[in-house]
Order: C-alpha cells, then sequence, then structure tokens
C-alpha cells in the first residue's frame, strides 16, 4: 500500500477537503472507510486516471476476496492520490503512434470496427456502452476513423 506517513502536506487544505468529500460520497456503511473495490472509482471521480492494475499495485496487490471485502480510510487513502498523480501520463504522440500501428494502408484512418474490438479487448477493457460514447461522430462515411483526430477528441474529454 502507499505510504500513510508520506505528508497530506503536498495538497492544499482546499484539495484535501475536496478529497474527503467525495470519499465520504462513497463511504456507503458511514465507518468513514470505503471498500479497495472503489478506491479507483474515487481516483476517477476526483480527475485522476489510474488503470486497474495500478490501483491494484498501490493497495498492494490485494487478492478478488481482499478487493470486495476489505476497506480503507481516508488517511491511508489521501498519500495514493500522490502516487497516482505523479505516474506518467500517455502523450499525444504516444496514442498516435499505438493507433498507427493499426494504419494498414498508411493513410491516417483506421478502421471502425477494428478500434473498437481493440478497445473492448486489450489492456483496460471498456464496455460497449463506454466505447459508443467515445466513438460517438468519430467515424466517416466508410467507418473509417481518423486517429490523429480521435486521440485530439480523447484527450479533450
Amino acid at each position: 500500500m502507499a505510504d500513510p506517513a508520506a505528508p497530506a502536506a503536498e495538497f492544499s487544505a482546499d484539495q484535501v477537503e475536496d478529497f474527503k468529500e467525495a470519499f465520504g460520497l462513497f463511504d456507503r456503511v458511514g465507518d468513514s472507510q470505503v471498500a479497495f473495490s472503489q478506491v479507483a472509482d474515487i481516483m476517477r471521480a476526483l480527475g485522476q486516471n489510474p488503470t486497474n492494475k495500478e490501483v491494484r499495485a498501490i493497495l498492494g496487490s490485494p487478492s478478488d476476496d481482499d478487493m470486495a471485502n476489505k476497506r480503507i480510510n481516508f488517511e491511508s487513502f489521501l498519500p495514493m492520490l500522490k502516487v497516482v498523480d505523479t505516474a506518467p501520463k500517455g502523450t499525444y504522440d504516444d496514442y498516435v503512434e499505438g493507433l498507427r500501428v493499426f494504419d494498414k494502408e498508411g493513410n491516417g484512418t483506421v478502421m471502425g470496427a477494428e478500434l473498437r474490438i481493440v478497445l473492448s479487448t486489450l489492456g483496460e477493457k471498456m464496455s460497449e456502452q463506454e466505447i459508443d460514447a467515445l466513438m460517438q461522430g468519430q467515424e466517416d462515411e466508410n467507418g473509417s476513423v481518423h486517429y490523429e483526430a480521435f486521440v485530439k477528441h480523447i484527450m479533450s474529454i
């Protein structure tokens, strides 16, 4: 797990208050704790974008049973936000390069159907509803997606 001794001083008092408020919204039992399985959702609600794998690593690689049953308090959660905040983020060029692999014709496009398969099967798998929302208005009349424009779109969300 993240070092609970890590100073909360790296966040302003207003930030800590906002984090605490969001944390409290996920406390369904009223014991000032949340389930391990909710940690990623709280981080995302606070504007972070950790993968499930990153969150599990921060939590100390708990079992599925621990994810469902173990709980964490705010004081232990707060340092985890800093760990995720400092994790390297993908850049525009990283995403374009990743999609270029699927550009078989070298014309700056990928097939929308292929992109949907990739988004639903590789890495942090997305649901069909998430993919539909992400892809809305991105395919041209031929079902192709201009991936540079697509990356700009997803990075602006």
